[in-house]
């Protein structure tokens, strides 16, 4: 059975998470995304903000309210029996998106997809971070520290012990994905705010700077990271509770997303995406090979698609997020036509003919 993919999204108060779900369920394109919330206040569904994008992607039952505070801390008793009525429904949706409170940290949350009533079912998609771009080039983790910290003390069901700062830090050790929001309103753009994020996150973390357009579903969705296998390369920095759940972490097979979205990246004038066709690759190796220095040379975001390898039957599908490349074989090509089809997803200003060249 496939594995439904989530997307977990944290980061403060104010950071941008809500502009960020706002516009990537505007523009589903009829896809059934669910929305479970951590953190009612600050994402401002009263129901309205929703109606906006289409029926059949947010019906009442898609938008799940989870009680404020700490996640980890109501994993039994709130969050796996939310998650079981989602994946239980006639209709399952076909991807959840988390939104969670920047107090409460991401890293038990996944964890808890291990949980024995889940884990067969589904996959932690990739985990994505919203950092507020101008607060964090002038040296803050949020726009309004004080509003957070506010936010902190009104509620009682979570740690007030540890530091915001170093929560700030947990939330980039846990990232796939880092968004640098409000990059429209930084002046010389994203670019040295990045660079300065980079030795706090791992290696091979996509940065994405983002403007009040916010992000198309085809960067969001679809990493395929299933972070719940990799928990040791995004521990917490800093352990805020002992949580009695760790043994839930043991390992299961990996089970890949086989849902290609090959819509064009419209309406957001930062990115751009391009289809390219290419005959049989006759040296598999070389041919990911050439992709990987592709990606590096032209700071491409995402690259997916399948590939026609001679003598094999079946379609290799590739999958890259940044750096980072993964393969595999899915079905035979039967009566298509075997060719290599791939989508190319980048910054505004891709150097379309360049990359068609190199990888042709």
């Amino acid at each position: 059975m496939q594995k439904i993919p989530a997307t977990v999204v944290t980061g403060f108060l104010g950071a941008g998470k809500t502009t960020l779900i706002r516009n990537l369920l505007a523009q589903a394109n009829g896809r059934r995304i669910a929305l479970v919330i951590n953190e009612f206040g600050d994402i401002g569904v009263d129901g309205e903000v929703l109606k906006g994008c289409g029926d059949a992607t947010c019906r009442d039952d898609d938008i799940v309210e989870l009680s404020n505070g700490c996640i980890c801390c109501t994993v039994a008793d709130d969050f796996i029996p939310t998650m079981k009525k989602l994946i239980d429904r006639d209709d399952p949706p076909e991807h959840i998106v988390i939104e969670t409170s920047g107090l409460a940290l991401p890293q038990p949350l996944v964890r808890a997809f291990n949980w024995p009533e889940i884990r067969t079912r589904v996959t932690v998609d990739g985990v994505i971070t919203v950092v507020d771009g101008p607060a964090v080039a002038a040296g803050r983790f949020a726009h309004d520290e004080a509003r957070v910290t506010e936010q902190r003390e009104a509620d009682d069901s979570i740690d007030h012990e540890t530091p915001l700062a170093d929560l700030f830090e947990d939330q980039l050790a846990c990232a796939d994905m880092i968004v640098v929001s409000k990059s429209d309103a930084m002046d010389g753009g994203a670019e040295s705010t990045i660079d300065a994020l980079k030795p706090r996150a791992r290696d091979g973390v996509t940065f994405v700077p983002s403007s009040v357009k916010g992000l198309s579903p085809d960067v969001l969705l679809g990493m395929g990271k299933s972070a719940e296998d990799d928990m040791s390369a995004r521990h917490e920095i800093h352990h805020h509770h002992d949580h009695a759940d760790d043994h839930h972490d043991d390992h299961h097979e990996h089970d890949d997303d086989h849902h290609h979205s090959h819509e064009h990246a419209h309406g957001h004038d930062e990115f751009e995406s391009f289809a390219l066709k290419i005959g049989e690759i006759t040296d598999s190796d070389a041919f990911l090979e050439r992709i990987a220095a592709v990606i590096r040379e032209h700071d491409i975001l995402r690259l997916k698609g399948f590939a026609a390898i001679e003598g094999k039957p079946m379609r290799m599908v590739i999958q890259a997020v940044g750096p980072r490349i993964e393969t595999y074989f899915d079905r035979p090509f039967g009566d298509e036509p075997r060719e290599t089809r791939l989508v190319v997803i980048g910054l505004h200003g891709l150097n379309e003919r360049a990359i068609s060249e190199a990888l042709g």
